[in-house]
């Protein structure tokens, strides 16, 4: 009964192995794919009845990374896997996305994906594992699942595409400068269905290349899922597609001339309340029958999105009054908040993010515990949307996948033009609080955080623009690529194309499909057009800033590096942490010290920094020969006075040296806690300290021409 199935490919660089039949027999699809040695065993489950008046497709995708893969133990308390980190939230909706639109239209059954990390090499990211074990266990399930699909992550580095780069070559994407994309796309054997892309200004042509070279590369991968499943697959689903022509036909008839004058009121708010009047019209006239019946949202749906895309796809105009091409009006303005380190108000249209940049120092990077090891992010991108941005009441809780994806996909459009951490020694954490939406927040986000950044004085390569594209695609091969998209017109579009990036080119690019995968002449069109928006819109921007501050916010903590030998690390920390603690009790500053002898010294205060710094110099530095220094008198003898004059370090002034005269004894002109000036002389055989004064101008420490000493002798 469970017979077990492996099938085996040469991809790339390294090995491809599907099986099934050994692990989770109960499922309904259970795949273990393994690509190198990293393995992911992906597990799919589906209702054989839907939910009484289900009126959605209830898909639910979840990825688990488990520690003992990388054989490591969990941090925190507990020391076990907790709530999803980020990177799971992102690799679930890198799945979700490509495979949701190939279920039966009208299946309306509960489906979960389970993928799990059983192992990692360090070498083969997990997320495109998980996403081709993911489709292979779908294939072989009898859902009605009309894939399969496979994922590939493409790199562009010195001018060539590579497939499946290793982990840490996407790890260091930011320190590279030969390494300039990370893109993973997902599709079928015709069609690219998703694309998500972290690119450093490439051009539109380079872009394309690599959503092509991807493509191609995912073929063989799904020819082998396909084989896998003529030995392995269930009987498929009996399943059809509901037919409700009929009630379609009825909801028509009663409200397509309400529903289409309601969409062409030009008002976001006004417009939704005479769509719903206008379905609350019909659903007075339908029978009982005809109420209970589950399809009559999508009949409701259809009915709107064929008004919407019969418009324009017959050339009339958009929604809101508009062409294809043309961007709403855009209001770009910077420095509307007092106490923060630089803020941003971006308003396209009906959409509107307030965006806020705050500078941190090294105590506040992001520590991520990742089954690849541990490392620190200096720039954080957090994106909210309440409930009130779109006129609704709703739940406040923690971020959830959309938050979280939303302000990934602005982070990766935004990091490319960041400067250096050795040039720009700051934490940067920008958060964008969506005022208002109506198409595209994430984009606005994109801009807004620009505009926040350059405010608060951060020295951005170039500043950075997004927009979104959509797309109307009928059956007879007509279509409209639309330049920022509505809300309704990405509600009932089939394409969700966001590109970012500079003058120069993009930095960042999503692609997210609902029908079944678009042409490479479709992509070539929309990324034009969306580039031709893009500057348009980093015009408008330029209204405001077109490049960073000089000067920071009079709130924003101020940071100066210096560099010392590793060798001396250990005495600025001192025993137990003694010194160090010492320093920031008396500067008011804040010290962090990294192993390569890079000491960060932070404070609001310029003189806080200032005295940092120099008790730190003190304790590292090497007294120069000939140079005069500020001492206080720490002892009097016959022979001399000693003198504390470098951090710690003391030295004697010889009764000789002391005046231009003979002295009986230093305490004739000097005493104990005296600050004096004093010149290194060299030192004796033994390594101590001379120091001189008569040579010094005692008031303005300037040193005294050797003929007036002799004169004055």
């Amino acid at each position: 009964m469970f017979d077990e199935v492996k099938k085996t490919i040469q991809w790339g660089q390294e090995t491809l192995t599907l099986e099934t039949g050994k692990v989770a027999r109960q499922a309904d699809g259970s795949v273990i794919a393994t690509l190198g040695e990293t393995s992911v065993m992906a597990n799919v489950t589906f209702a054989k009845a839907p939910k009484p008046g289900q009126d959605f497709f209830p898909l639910t995708v979840h990825y688990q990374e488990k520690y003992y893969a990388a054989g490591k133990v969990p941090g925190g308390f507990f020391k076990r896997e907790a709530r999803p980190s980020e990177k799971e939230t992102l690799t679930a909706r890198l799945i979700d996305r490509p495979i949701r639109p190939l279920f039966a239209p009208g299946f309306k059954h509960e489906v979960l994906v389970m993928c799990t990390v059983l192992s990692h090499d360090l070498v083969n990211d997990p997320d495109i594992v998980a996403m081709i074990a993911a489709s292979a266990a779908l294939t072989i399930s009898g859902v009605p699942f009309m894939g399969p699909i496979a994922g590939a992550r493409v790199g562009f580095s010195n001018g060539e595409y590579v497939l499946n780069p290793e982990v840490q070559d996407m790890d260091q994407l930011r320190n590279n400068p030969e390494q300039r994309l990370d893109l993973v796309i997902a599709g079928t054997a015709d069609a690219v269905m998703m694309v998500e892309s972290e690119a450093y200004e490439l051009t539109e042509e380079e872009m394309l290349g690599a959503v092509k070279f991807g493509h191609d590369a995912i073929k063989p991968v799904i020819d082998l899922i396909i084989d896998l499943a003529e030995d392995a697959a269930k009987e498929p689903f009996d399943f059809q597609s509901p037919d409700y022509s009929a009630l379609y036909n009825r909801v028509k008839s009663l409200g397509e001339a309400d529903m289409r004058a309601a969409y062409a009121i030009r008002d976001k708010s006004e417009r939704q309340e005479a769509i719903t009047a206008a379905k609350a019209s019909v659903k007075d006239a339908l029978t009982e029958e005809e109420l209970a019946d589950a399809n009559l949202g999508s009949a409701l749906k259809k009915l709107e999105s064929g008004i919407l895309r019969g418009d324009i796809i017959s050339g009339g105009a958009r929604i809101d009054g508009r062409d294809t091409k043309t961007v709403r009006p855009i209001v770009s303005e910077v420095g509307i908040l007092p106490r923060t380190h630089g803020s941003s108000l971006f308003t396209r249209g009906e959409t509107q993010a307030l965006v806020v940049t705050t500078l941190g120092t090294g105590d506040d990077e992001q520590i991520i515990d990742a089954l690849h090891g541990n490392s620190r992010s200096n720039f954080l991108l957090h994106y909210n949307f309440p409930p009130y941005s779109v006129g609704e009441v709703g739940r406040v809780g923690s971020p959830g996948r959309r938050e979280i994806g939303h302000g990934k996909l602005a982070w990766r459009a935004l990091q490319a033009v960041l400067p250096a951490a050795t040039d720009f020694p700051y934490t940067i954490r920008v958060v964008s609080e969506i005022t208002e939406s109506n198409g595209s927040s994430s984009m606005a986000s994109v801009c807004g955080g620009s505009l926040s950044m350059m405010d608060a004085g951060v020295p951005l390569k170039a500043p950075v623009a997004g927009v979104a594209m959509g797309l109307i695609l009928e059956d007879d091969g007509r279509f409209a690529v639309l330049t920022d998209i509505l809300g309704d017109e990405d509600h009932l579009g089939d394409m969700d194309f966001k590109v970012a990036g500079t003058e120069n080119g993009i930095t960042s690019l999503q692609m997210d499909i609902k029908v079944a995968g678009i042409t490479p002449e479709i992509m070539e069109q929309a990324l034009a057009q969306a580039k031709d928006g893009r500057l348009h819109i980093l015009r408008e921007m330029g209204n405001a800033l077109t490049e960073g501050r000089r000067e920071f916010s009079e709130h924003a903590p101020r940071i100066e590096t210096m560099q010392i030998p590793t060798d001396k690390i250990r005495e600025v920390i001192g025993s137990g942490g003694k010194v160090i603690r010492e320093i920031v009790e008396v500067s008011g500053a804040k010290v962090d010290i990294n192993d390569d002898g890079v000491i960060k010294i932070a404070s609001a205060n310029a003189d806080s920094i200032k005295k940092a710094y120099d008790m730190i110099y003190s304790i590292v530095a090497e007294p120069e020969e000939g140079k005069v220094y500020v001492g206080k008198v720490v002892k009097l003898v016959d022979f001399g006075a000693f003198v504390n004059f470098f951090g710690k370090r003391d030295g004697l002034v010889h009764v000789s040296q002391i005046a231009n005269r003979r002295l009986g004894h230093p305490n004739e002109i000097l005493k104990e806690g005296q600050e004096v000036r004093v010149k290194l002389l060299g030192f004796d055989d033994r390594g101590k300290v001379r120091l001189g004064m008569k040579m010094v101008d005692q008031e303005t420490g300037a040193e005294i021409d050797e003929t007036m000493q002799e004169s004055a002798e």
